[in-house]
């Protein structure tokens, strides 16, 4: 593939045999980011678990402390009295049956980042499964997005949750911020989110749980993070 000259630059200040440090990575990041726009900073983690088994999958949410630098766009099933709670709670999209219909034929799907619903409505929300679910979009009372509270649901997607799912390679990726967020957010973020990753690790798991790291930004290249390092990130991060 050719790559782009800012990517090639970019690239050329990052040593690919070097393991770094987060605090080292995130401030590359910055400085490596090939785009002109506020480019999104993502982490890719390798774990060493079987998602083919039941007992491995990992799957979470975790409130960034910084965000994301983006405000999600929450779409919610709801009724009646919930359906104008959501309104007013700041939901972008709200219906029930005639939104579940769209949304089961394909469209609209480019309108939302998130998506919630309330337990009654969850009957008629599961047959979209097969066009949710691929997306990381289906809504689970484990994640917080099958709730009557709707209210808080919402808050919490739009000032910075993130829900992570591990995918069939044992793959795990999530957004620590934008390359203008400073190296110490970036750092706190990734601490935030590698807690609660950690939290998870499935007691049928064997060998190496954090495997690899690397961070990047939109259309940059990887950098490689030091999977051993753990704990105290932010306190080898500049204030």
């Amino acid at each position: 593939m050719k790559r782009s000259k800012g990517y090639r630059n970019a690239a050329s200040q990052i040593d690919r045999e070097h393991l770094y440090a987060p605090a080292e990575a995130a401030k590359l990041a910055k400085d490596t980011s090939a785009t002109k726009f506020d480019a999104t900073v993502e982490v890719a983690l390798r774990l060493g678990v079987d998602p083919r088994k039941a007992d491995q999958m990992v799957r979470g949410t975790v409130n960034l402390p910084h965000g994301t630098g983006k405000t999600a766009r929450v779409l919610v099933f709801a009724t009646g009295d919930r359906a104008e709670e959501a309104r007013q709670a700041g939901a972008d999209i709200v219906g029930a049956d005639e939104l579940i219909d769209e949304i089961s034929k394909g469209n609209r799907l480019n309108e939302f980042d998130a998506v919630v619903a309330t337990p009654d409505l969850m009957g008629k929300v599961g047959r979209l499964g097969r066009v949710l679910g691929p997306r990381g979009l289906m809504p689970n009372p484990k994640t917080g997005t099958v709730t009557p509270n709707v209210t808080k649901a919402i808050g919490d997607i739009k000032g910075g949750k993130i829900e992570f799912r591990v995918d069939r390679h044992a793959n795990l990726h999530f957004i620590i911020g934008r390359s203008s967020f400073s190296e110490r957010q970036l750092v706190e973020n990734y601490a935030a989110a590698l807690d609660e990753v950690l939290r998870l690790k499935p007691s049928a798991a064997k060998g190496r749980y954090l495997k690899k790291v690397t961070f990047s930004t939109s259309m940059g290249p990887g950098i490689p993070v030091d999977p051993n390092i753990v704990r105290g990130l932010v306190a080898e991060t500049p204030a």
